[in-house]
This record gives C-alpha cells, structure tokens and sequence, in this order.
C-alpha cells in the first residue's frame, strides 16, 4: 500500500494554495470500507444458507462474517472517537462534531458506531427469534430488520467517512492524482455496497417472478434513485451512479459464481427439493444501464431547475429500466438462462421443483394493458419524489466535512 495518502490530522495550516504535501489516509477509512464488505459477503450468505440449509447457529460461518465487519466498524471508529475526543488537537475538535457533551468524532464514526451496537443488539435477539419461532419465513423479520438497519447505517458511515475526508482534502489542497484515485476506488465500492444491501433488502419483491408486474418498477423507483441520484452528485467521479452499480453488478454476480460451488444439504424437513451445494441467490438487476443514464443527466443539467431535473431523473431510471429488466425477466424463464452462470437453477429445499411456475409467469405475476400504464405511471411519480429527494441529498453530502 503505497503511503502518498492522507489523514485528516496531517492538515498543515499556511501551506501554499498550490502545495501539496504527502500523508496517509485514515486506519478507519480502510476499516469501515472493509467492513461494508465483509457485512455484504455475509449477509448474502446468509441468506444462501437459508435456502440451502435451514437453520443456522448464532456463530455460523456467515454470521461471524457480519459480526465481523459490525466489530470491526465500531471499533475502528470508536478509537477514532476517543483518539480525537481526549488527545486530539484543537483542529481536529473543531473538525468534528460533539455528542453527549463530551465526544468529538466525524458523522461517518458515529453512524458506524450506531449502526455496530445496532448489529451486536440483533444477535441474541435473531437466536431467541429462532428457537422461539424456528426458520425464518421473509427477510424482513423483526431481528433482521435490526440487523440490516444497523448494516446500512455501517454502509452509510463508510460512504460519508469518504467523502469527509475527500473534502477536507479538497479544502486544504492536500489531494494529489494517486489519492484522488484511491478515493474514487473507496467510494465507488461503499456506495456499491449501499446499493447491494437495499437490492437484498427489497428482493423479495425483486425477483425474476415479479420482473413483469408494475410493483416491481414502484419498488425499483423508490429505492435505486433515491441511493443512485445522490452518488451521482457526490461522487468523486463523474461517473459515480455507474460505479456504484459496477460494484453491485460485479459482487452479486460473484455471488451467484462462487457459492454454489460449495456443498450444502438441508438440515431441516420437509425436504421437497433435495440439493447437495449452496444455491445462489438473485442474479443483479441491470441496474447499470440506468445509473449511466443518471451520471449523463448529472453532467448535463448543472444550475438547471432541480424540479425539472427530477423528472428526468425518474423518467430515465424507470423508461431505461423497464426497456431492459421486462425482456430480461422473459430470459431468466428461459432454458437459455438455466445454467451456472444466471443461477436460476437454484431453488429453495422446501419447495417443489416440479412447480409449474417455476420457469415461467402465472396470470396474477403479469400487469398487462392499463393496470400496466397505471403502475407505471405511479411508478414515476414516487421516481419522481425519490429523486428530487435525493438531489437535495447528494448535495448535502458533496459539501460535508465533518
């Protein structure tokens, strides 16, 4: 790792406007973008080894993967805290915000904290949940759902600890080309990560089986502009949106690769569907072709009216969209789709494979004709809300220092 990096302790007051001096980068800045990763790699995990297995122990391999990057978070930024709270130097205080009266630490330190007592509190909890009730029928059970708020608040400190320190840089003159890199790099996958975890927040209602109804597109409209809009404006890069989902493409997929090459049986009857490795979970919506679309209207429409950009933000995302997600969902039905590489083989222990809609859409799983332009209208409207919102957003998060 080559040292021409950065620290936000290294600012050296009265140096040139052109001067830029070499200095490291941040431990936490390392630890929370690895942590966002080990969170996600868990996470999906964790869901294949639902599907695949059954039921899990609280310290089952992927759990420790997710514990794992909720401690190494919170610890990273809790020194971080304590470090500048009680030995830190008058700038550095000034740099950073106060709580309880008595710590000083970056937004990016304390949501990561926040989001990793979150975590910790979800573990006992999920494995009460567990022997109580048994398996885990939704995703969004009430243990998951502490869980995943306190992963996307971890995800969230990482993006806001980059841009923090990007910043700060910026302001001092302190950046150089290989930082400026490295940065990008940073943000492009914390922000991916974000897009990763709100995908398999919502992939319920995501599927291949839901890719012809309107509800699709409604859901879609909200979460991915909402996340894909404020990226775009803050981004390093001027092609932040398309980074971001470059990673969530690039991880999900890996995913899909990867684990069904390890084996797995069901420990938990009835067994309808016997299987012998991990079956992989969702194969990556083409969210990129929109991000694009997003990137070209942010580099397009500076100083324009952002109520008017707002509606070519949603118009894009959700025309971009459904022109390539609704011909895809009749692909991944097909036979041509069957195969290691989409991963719609894989399939739930418990289910029958002999399910006569497994490859293919039942009447109630396809809007057509109106209701079809009715939901998609509406699903404009909230692309529409989303994005104006996350203007405002990525705005806040292109100036913040703290």
């Amino acid at each position: 790792m080559d040292t021409l990096t950065m620290t936000d302790t290294d600012i050296v007051s009265g140096q040139s406007a052109n001067a830029v001096k070499a200095v490291e980068l941040p431990t936490y800045l390392y630890a929370t973008v690895l942590a966002s990763f080990s969170i996600m790699i868990g996470l999906v995990w964790d869901i294949s080894w639902h599907t695949s297995i059954g039921r899990d122990g609280l310290l089952s391999a992927p759990h420790l993967a997710i514990y794992f990057g909720g401690v190494l978070a919170g610890i990273f930024s809790g020194v971080r805290v304590l470090k500048v709270s009680f030995a830190g130097s008058d700038q550095q205080k000034q740099e950073s915000l106060s709580f309880w009266g008595i710590f000083k630490g970056s937004l990016g330190a304390l949501f990561c904290i926040w989001g990793a007592f979150a975590m910790l509190t979800s573990a006992p909890f999920d494995d009460w949940w567990h022997n109580t009730y048994g398996l885990d029928v939704t995703i969004l059970s009430p243990p998951h759902t502490v869980l995943l708020l306190g992963m996307v608040t971890i995800q969230f400190g990482a993006m806001i600890t980059v841009l923090s320190v990007k910043n700060r840089m910026n302001l001092q003159n302190q950046i150089n080309p290989a930082i400026e890199k490295r940065l990008r790099v940073f943000f492009a996958l914390s922000s991916g990560f974000v897009l990763c975890m709100l995908f398999t927040i919502a992939s319920e209602f995501l599927g291949r089986h839901d890719m012809h109804g309107a509800f699709f597109y409604q859901v879609s409209s909200l979460l991915f502009p909402l996340l894909l809009v404020a990226v775009s404006i803050s981004a390093p890069s001027k092609w932040g949106a398309t980074l971001a989902a470059t990673v969530y493409t690039v991880f999900m997929a890996a995913m899909v690769w990867i684990l069904p090459l390890f084996p797995a049986e069901p420990l938990l009857g009835p067994v309808m569907n016997p299987i012998t490795n991990f079956q992989a979970f969702e194969f990556p919506l083409l969210l990129i072709f929109p991000a694009v679309c997003i990137d070209i209207i942010t580099q397009r429409s500076k100083d324009k009216n952002p109520w008017l950009v707002s509606v070519f933000y949603a118009a894009a995302f959700l025309v971009i969209l459904f022109v390539f997600q609704y011909p895809f969902g009749d692909f991944l039905m097909s036979g041509a789709a069957r195969n290691w590489f989409f991963g719609t083989e894989s399939w739930y222990f418990g289910s029958s494979p002999d399910w006569q809609y497994r490859f293919a859409y039942a009447n109630w799983m396809e809007d057509t004709g109106f209701v079809l332009v009715k939901g998609l209208l509406i699903a404009f409207i909230i692309g529409y809300l989303s994005s104006r919102l996350s203007m405002r957003w990525g705005k806040w998060m292109k100036n913040i220092m703290r």
